[in-house]
């Protein structure tokens, strides 16, 4: 019985919520930022490519309110090759890019409010409350939170909003939440030349932390060498599905 109920979740997983691709830099010690959470830009042109790259091919990114609020805006597709891209594959220009916010406190001010994608809001009643009115996103999705946010009803909803690849961009709290319901398929993780250091310097997967028996195992499925960056390809062990990316 206990087999069977674990196929089904599997199965429920796979087709009720959308591919869930990851994608990040660090240092070679494993940091996403310094110690002030400053926003992390050491990252050659190459690795901004790729980044590009993975957002051009999302319906939507996902990321937390630490990330905008450490760079104020977002990464849009601008280059026309990926632009004409999504036009072949029948996408809007530009993917939706979600902000997930429990307080909903964000700055109106920031460049991303003005930057020409399309906004939502992933947030609680009363996150929602202060942005009720504005045009500021065009969707506000409240839900409960309750000791964090029930991820597997959230990734349910966005497939049944015309979500079918989600591109997670950090930080380290968010993907801990979704690696924590197993709804991470893909890593893309690019090791960039340089130290940070620090006790308080986020990490790739923050969260409380998984023991080692427990710990979500992945299989690599390619590395790739440019300069002196190093590009890691994961796939989640047991996952079928892959989305290759240049």
């Amino acid at each position: 019985m206990a087999q069977e109920s674990d196929s089904s979740a599997l199965t429920h997983e796979k087709f009720d919520r959308p591919q869930v691709i990851a994608v990040l830099a660090m240092s070679v010690d494993g940091k996403i930022g310094d110690v002030y959470r400053s926003a992390a830009r050491f990252g050659s042109g190459a690795d901004r490519h790729h980044l590009e790259t993975c957002v051009a091919q999302a319906d939507a990114t996902l990321f937390g309110a630490g990330t905008l609020r450490a760079y104020g805006t977002t990464l849009s597709v601008r280059d026309r090759t990926l632009q004409q891209q999504r036009q072949q594959r029948g996408q809007p220009a530009q993917p939706v890019q979600i902000v997930c916010s429990a307080s909903g406190a964000l700055d109106p001010g920031w460049r991303f409010f003005s930057q020409p994608v399309p906004r939502w809001l992933l947030t609680t009643e009363a996150g929602a409350y202060p942005w009720q009115g504005s045009d500021h996103f065009e969707r506000i999705l409240a839900t409960p939170f309750k000791d964090g946010f029930d991820w597997g009803e959230i990734l349910a909803q966005l497939k049944q909003l015309g979500i079918a690849q989600l591109l997670a961009m950090g930080g380290g709290e968010l993907l801990a939440a979704l690696l924590a319901v197993n709804a991470i398929d893909e890593l893309y993780l690019t090791i960039c030349p340089l130290l940070l250091g620090g006790k308080t310097a986020p990490t790739p997967i923050d969260g409380v932390g998984f023991l080692a028996t427990q710990a979500p195992r992945l299989q690599l499925m390619s590395v790739d060498r440019r300069g002196d960056e190093v590009f890691l390809h994961y796939r989640r062990h047991g996952d079928e599905s892959e989305v290759t990316l240049p």
